[in-house]
């Protein structure tokens, strides 16, 4: 049983815990409680910094698949939360859910043959796009979902892409750490202005993408 003084998390107070810096997780699957987290170092892509090496840009041109926009986020959230340690659980995925619902959170999606094969997903409020999970099932999946979501929030003017933290896979795409404070900073910043995540069609050539997110080397 939830103790009365804790109040009861809702899509409201999960934007609210964003605003300034705080997002959920949970110890596990099955986890009844959520946990709030801060953390003093934090993950960040710069929008102007993202990084595709020349073999990714190959592969993202040539590969065969399609890039959905929305189409299955409940999907998405699910393929993200099957793995052995998952800090998804059924409250968080309701949350998440309800998010969508309202407009606040997207998924990008990566397609092969009918099936759902990876993608990401996260949160957008004011020109901030919080970046949650990503999952692939095959070859480089959850990477072209990040070329089409860079592409996708420099084009309709986000400020800021946190991946809360920084693991080996976002560092080669140009992920740093930076302070809390500097984090802070970024995210007031962002949060003064406005953004479109649908500023970009869902049509727009791989070549085209490619050439919105970054410079490749």
């Amino acid at each position: 049983m939830k103790d009365e003084a804790e109040p009861e998390v809702t899509p409201d107070l999960l934007l609210r815990a964003y605003s300034v810096g705080i997002f959920p997780m949970a110890e596990n699957r099955d986890a009844k409680e959520i946990v709030w987290v801060d953390p003093e170092i934090r993950g960040t892509i710069p929008l102007d910094g993202f990084h595709v090496s020349r073999s990714l840009a190959k592969s993202f041109r040539n590969s065969h698949f399609e890039i959905g926009i929305n189409r299955d986020f409940s999907g998405v959230v699910r393929a993200c939360a099957k793995r052995d340690e998952t800090w998804i659980s059924d409250e968080i995925f309701a949350l998440y859910r309800d998010l969508h619902d309202l407009g606040h959170a997207h998924s990008v999606e990566i397609w092969k043959n009918g099936e759902l094969s990876g993608g990401l997903y996260g949160v957008s409020l004011g020109a901030a796009f919080f970046g949650e999970s990503m999952f692939s099932a095959m070859r480089d999946s959850s990477k072209f979902a990040l070329i089409a979501l860079v592409a996708r929030l420099r084009t309709g003017g986000f400020r800021l892409l946190d991946t809360q933290f920084v693991t080996p896979h976002l560092a080669t795409l140009g992920a740093v750490e930076v302070s809390r404070s500097n984090y802070r900073s970024q995210l007031n910043r962002a949060l003064n202005h406005a953004a479109d995540f649908f500023a970009l069609g869902e049509e727009t050539a791989r070549q085209e993408l490619l050439q919105l997110s970054t410079q490749t080397s």
